[in-house]
């Protein structure tokens, strides 16, 4: 069956998106737009639709499925993605996708360096790291163990995969003073050894997670797919934090 698969990220200090296109006979292609843009997803995500969208030749209503990087990550971010993504699965009445920016980060790596075992780290600021392990094998990927927000120093490699020797990668890694030296023993930080900074999730491989779960009948109503924060309390915490001490002496 022919797919057109659109998918949105703004989890994290990058903005990105992605058209995955199957021609309904086994070939499958990606194009996709990315770029570092701090503070100006709302500028700049939709304009990035529109581009994917005009080089592929593709209108909105011909969408079969759209996709959003559901998190974790930026709180901000991951609210401007879904609402843009769930505004499109409305108007174009198809099944929407969340998609676990952890994996994707993960699924990144084994695409790009060829690496089996993944930890992808990403900072959650509060001196805490979204972390999640992953075996990545001929692009199946299989998760090792719940995705958790975790102070650095409780970071443990999972048992399953005991004696196993992991790369690590994601902006997490700017933590790793904190990191245990058993935890840190068992990975190789391949973010360090790079000159353009720790690797960033992306929507061209959200939108082949996508398609895999949408190939499974994965896909839900655009209201039912949400964020995924794995820490609620973050945004009034960072309220709390700004608010004066009661009693305070001026």
């Amino acid at each position: 069956m022919a797919l057109n698969l659109l998918a949105l990220d703004a989890s994290s200090s990058a903005c990105s998106a992605a058209l995955l296109l199957d021609d309904g006979a086994g070939e499958r292609r990606c194009l996709a737009r990315f770029a570092m843009t701090p503070r100006e997803h709302t500028r700049r995500l939709l304009p990035m639709v529109d581009e994917v969208l005009a080089e592929a030749g593709v209108v909105p209503g011909a969408l079969d499925a759209v996709a959003f990087g559901r998190g974790p990550g930026s709180f901000t971010g991951l609210r401007i993605a879904a609402g843009a993504a769930q505004g499109l699965a409305f108007g174009l009445d198809c099944p929407l996708l969340g998609i676990s920016t952890l994996e994707a980060l993960a699924l990144q790596a084994h695409r790009r360096f060829d690496v089996t075992h993944v930890a992808t780290l990403i900072d959650a600021r509060m001196n805490e790291v979204y972390a999640g392990f992953w075996r990545c094998e001929r692009g199946v990927i299989t998760r090792l163990g719940e995705e958790a927000v975790i102070a650095p120093e409780r970071l443990a490699l999972p048992k399953v995969a005991t004696g196993e020797r992991f790369t690590a990668v994601g902006s997490g890694l700017a933590l790793a003073d904190g990191f245990t030296p058993a935890f840190s023993a068992g990975f190789e930080p391949l973010d360090r050894e790079r000159e353009n900074g720790p690797l960033e999730p992306r929507a061209e491989e959200m939108a082949w997670l996508a398609a895999r779960d949408f190939d499974a009948g994965l896909g839900q109503p655009a209201h039912l797919a949400q964020p995924v924060y794995l820490r609620n309390e973050v945004a009034w915490k960072k309220t709390a934090e700004q608010r004066p001490a009661e009693n305070q002496a001026p």
